[in-house]
């Protein structure tokens, strides 16, 4: 499994709650926080997805990741 970093465009809490929805239904996952004390609100994702399946999954919650 691969850890990754992504700056986000999560503003708050209730940002990270929607995007926990899809992290967390997912079996692939195996890991993920978010640093919202950080500028670039920093995603670290343990997973076996790919860099483009993580951004896919955190769109879908209506937000942006950036591979850092």
């Amino acid at each position: 499994m691969d850890k990754m970093q992504f700056k986000t465009n999560f503003k708050c809490q209730g940002c990270v709650d929607k995007v926990a929805k899809e992290f967390d239904m997912n079996e692939q996952i195996k890991s993920w926080k978010v640093d919202l004390t950080s500028s670039d609100k920093t995603l670290e994702v343990e997973t076996s997805l790919s860099e483009s399946e993580i951004q896919a999954l955190v769109s879908k919650a209506g937000y942006k990741a950036e591979v850092k």
